[in-house]
């Protein structure tokens, strides 16, 4: 076989050839290391020496931009720094302006619906496992065009099931790194599974998380239970239906609200079950492990939360990060 050498004076073109769809939604990129932003996917690349790439060493945070606006950016960058303080991974000094870095990538990338990456990353430095070896951690932004989920999985809700992936221990479970195998595999468990969601079990074999969403189930006693966050990832999201959700205790359509131990059979014998994230909002569950939760039909419960939680995400000035816009016109 005789392989073509890639050299500076043909890398770009030989960068250029070819299609690659999977990139169409890559808006724009920021990089500490050129440092600058780029639009252009073929360029939104990492260093293969950089830790976060062969050992999975780094901390990472994904946000959505709604209406223009960046909802919880505070709440997610104080994550990101609790991550990343958990395994001493000292920020940069960039990583001071990262709310100006932020704000103005999603103006380059110009559109006002989108997700939000941040990757702080251990850096490049080598091959070895050693975290010394790397000179300086590094920040990347990536903004990437949102696309929401078919409002029919809203509507008629969807399926969950238990995955036989071991999640992770209390200690990496609160680390939101990007050593994501467990999450993939429990993606891949769902799937061939037939189902597209699923959750796992702690090692007590009460409900924890799933890949990417935090659950929770309205059981038979009328309270809403949330897994507690000492065992999964502390969800932004999570947290703020959580605390949404007081107002259906004050309004008697809930008993109460609580973080506890969710036993499989309370989510079968219970009224209503709903996953949160990010990237879905609130998504109403169906059906667990084949059994109908309720009565096989997103809840009463869900369609309030579902309400409250879009009205803050859309209105509520406290946790809205303004975008200056002006300095770029949105491409939509």
């Amino acid at each position: 076989m005789d392989l073509p050498l890639i050299t500076r004076e043909n890398y770009f073109s030989r960068i250029g050839e070819g299609t690659r769809p999977w990139q169409e939604d890559f808006l724009a990129m920021y990089s500490s290391i050129w440092p600058g932003v780029t639009m252009d996917p073929a360029l939104m690349t990492v260093p293969i020496d950089d830790h976060v790439v062969h050992r999975g060493d780094g901390v990472f945070e994904v946000m959505r931009c709604v209406r223009g606006s960046i909802y919880q950016m505070e709440n997610h960058l104080r994550r990101l720094e609790r991550s990343a303080g958990a395994v001493s991974l000292a920020f940069p000094e960039v990583y001071d302006h990262i709310s100006d870095i932020i704000k103005e990538v999603v103006v380059m990338a110009g559109e006002k619906d989108c997700l939000i990456k941040i990757i702080v990353s251990r850096g490049p430095g080598g091959f070895g496992i050693d975290p010394f070896e790397c000179p300086e951690a590094q920040v990347y932004v990536v903004v990437i065009r949102f696309h929401p989920l078919p409002e029919e999985s809203y509507q008629r809700g969807v399926s969950l099931v238990t995955s036989r992936i071991p999640i992770k221990r209390s200690f990496f479970a609160n680390i939101k790194s990007c050593n994501y195998l467990p999450n993939v595999l429990m993606k891949l468990d769902a799937v061939q599974s037939g189902c597209p969601y699923a959750v796992g079990l702690d090692e007590d074999g009460y409900l924890a998380e799933g890949p990417t969403e935090n659950v929770a189930v309205l059981t038979s006693d009328g309270v809403l239970r949330f897994p507690e966050f000492e065992r999964t990832l502390s969800g932004t999201t999570a947290s703020r239906v959580f605390h949404l959700a007081g107002k259906l205790v004050k309004q008697g359509l809930i008993r109460d609200v609580v973080f506890s131990r969710i036993p499989p059979d309370d989510a079968y014998r219970g009224k209503e079950m709903f996953l949160t994230g990010t990237s879905l909002n609130i998504l109403p569950v169906v059906t667990y492990d084949g059994k109908p939760v309720g009565e096989g039909v997103p809840g009463p419960v869900y369609a309030r939360l579902s309400s409250l939680l879009w009205r803050d995400m859309t209105g509520n000035r406290d946790l809205l990060t303004p975008v200056p816009w002006g300095l770029r016109e949105p491409a939509r």
